[in-house]
């Protein structure tokens, strides 16, 4: 059992610092404190000792040397149980500290801020606060160190049940906590460091350079039901809070989470009022609109059958006309920037059914794509190209009309977000046929078609969009049978020359991107 006599505290969260060093001074604890927890400290009548009075030296270099002294960092790392240890600290003056409780600087605070300059985050890199702690951690049999303020009245609670003593048990959970809470704060510095360094920027061959070394340091943040399975458990670690924000509803699945995820980056593509409906990640239906209620209308008719218990995310606050339609139909998520109130008291009276406020631009959010893997990661740029049309390459003899032209950007917008093989067949303004996932382009082009088909819908006129290229003309020429006059492909097939020749033939326009947009 580890006694606490003395605790040195230094924090910058001040949260409930008061009334735990209020609670400390009544167990007979004395107290050390630095600079501005001092002041508030001896604002609120708890007795303690400036730290330069402890250690016999000013602070020093507008406060950024306070604690680096061989007073503190003996007092911290002295075990108890070594003679020769105690021999020295008695030569050299030098008392024990038996708790410490830090804090640091706010660098993930700041550095979240919109255009923080680099002088502005340098400032806030804490130096000796994580020096202490990791040396208070790492002899935690003689040291308690308390970093996080939720823990103080757990401390308090065993120190007074104990004659103000902490078990070695819980000495040994806190310096894990320790170790975690530096490790998180380091990456953090790592990582804007990395951004600023220009590691998001392109090199010589236009590609984004990747960091040497990947870190993956975020906090659990919601323990959920279970994972794609019920006998898989899962939990969600990160910030998807402070982009989603649940307003009503039961609590979100690991499904839901991915569904909402790949349905608000569909909507990153489009400006005009825009909705999709998303299933197992793949988009079931887009439409764009200057109304709302009918760009949903345009979406939910691409696949009907597929929409029920789907995901919506739409791009303008969510108004009641559009609500009334959604309503008609089981919609398991719905995801919005903003609903107003009328538009939450109407939704709110199907109980099961989620509603998602979006807070965040995800355009805005510049991350790498990371996937696990057996025995590690692999980790990508986004797949962030825009594709204008000045950048379309026409291979056919027709050139397409301005209307086909607008109809295969809007595609071709859609199938990036589909699962390999995807073809996609569209107007201006709304998908007709989605074919995803299929392990041949022809199947998916066949798929495409069938689901226009059921939904009766008229493909005869629509554009036709792959991810891929046409390996074979056969993927073409199932576009063509379908009545499809114009097609948005990469291009880069070795057998390029008898695809442009089918359409020559059919007299279909084709255009090539130069971009794949694979998908697994």
């Amino acid at each position: 059992m580890l006694k606490i006599h003395r605790a040195l505290i230094s924090v910058s969260d001040k949260t409930g610092i008061v009334e735990l060093a209020k609670a400390l001074e009544g167990l007979g604890v004395e107290i050390i404190s630095t600079g501005g927890t001092h002041a508030l400290l001896r604002e609120h009548s708890v007795e303690s000792r400036p730290v330069t009075e402890f250690t016999k030296f000013p602070e020093i270099l507008d406060g950024r040397i306070k604690t680096l002294h061989p007073k503190i960092h003996a007092a911290l790392l002295a075990k108890f149980d070594n003679p020769v240890h105690r021999e020295e600290m008695e030569k050299f003056g030098i008392e024990p500290i038996d708790l410490l409780i830090v804090n640091l600087y706010p660098f993930e605070k700041t550095v979240s801020k919109n255009h923080v300059i680099l002088e502005e985050a340098l400032e806030q890199i804490d130096i000796g606060g994580p020096a202490m702690l990791r040396a208070a951690a790492k002899n935690y049999k003689s040291k308690a160190v308390v970093t996080d303020p939720s823990r103080y009245d757990k401390i308090l609670t065993e120190m007074r049940e104990n004659g103000g003593g902490l078990s070695e048990k819980t000495c040994f959970a806190l310096a894990q906590e320790v170790f975690r809470y530096t490790a998180h704060y380091d990456t953090v510095i790592s990582t804007f460091l990395t951004k600023k360094n220009g590691e998001l920027s392109s090199n010589i061959n236009g590609r984004t350079e990747l960091p040497e070394e990947l870190h993956i340091h975020v906090a659990k943040t919601e323990v959920l039901r279970y994972g794609e399975n019920p006998h898989q458990a899962a939990a969600l670690y990160g910030d998807f809070g402070r982009c989603f924000e649940k307003l009503h509803g039961r609590e979100l699945s690991f499904n839901n989470i991915l569904d909402i995820n790949a349905a608000a980056r569909i909507m990153v593509e489009f400006i005009e009022p825009t909705a999709v409906i998303v299933k197992h990640t793949n988009p079931c239906g887009v439409g764009s609109d200057e109304r709302l209620p009918e760009a949903y209308r345009k979406a939910l008719t691409t696949d009907k059958k597929s929409a029920f218990g789907g995901i919506l995310a739409v791009n303008r606050p969510l108004d009641l006309e559009s609500a009334e339609a959604i309503n008609e139909t089981f919609t398991e998520v719905i995801v919005a920037p903003a609903f107003p109130e009328q538009v939450i008291e109407f939704l709110r009276k199907k109980k099961d059914r989620r509603l998602i406020q979006q807070k965040v631009e995800l355009s805005s959010i510049r991350e790498y794509d990371v996937r696990k893997v057996t025995g590690g990661f692999l980790t990508q740029q986004p797949d962030h190209v825009p594709l204008t049309p000045d950048k379309l390459r026409v291979v056919t003899t027709r050139k397409p009309t301005d209307e086909e032209i607008e109809a295969m950007l809007f595609a071709w917008k859609v199938v990036k977000h589909v699962k390999s093989n995807a073809i996609v067949y569209a107007r201006r303004d709304r998908t007709i046929g989605i074919g995803a996932g299929q392990m041949s382009r022809v199947d998916s082009a066949r798929l495409a078609v069938q689901k226009a088909k059921e939904a009766g819908l008229e493909i005869k006129g629509a554009v036709v969009a792959s991810d891929g290229f046409f390996p074979f003309a056969d993927g073409l020429l199932e576009a063509v049978q379908a009545g499809a006059t114009a097609v948005i492909q990469p291009g880069g097939s070795i057998r390029d020359g008898e695809v442009i020749q089918a359409a020559d033939e059919h007299k279909i326009a084709m255009v090539f991107t130069g971009i794949r947009h694979f998908l697994h």
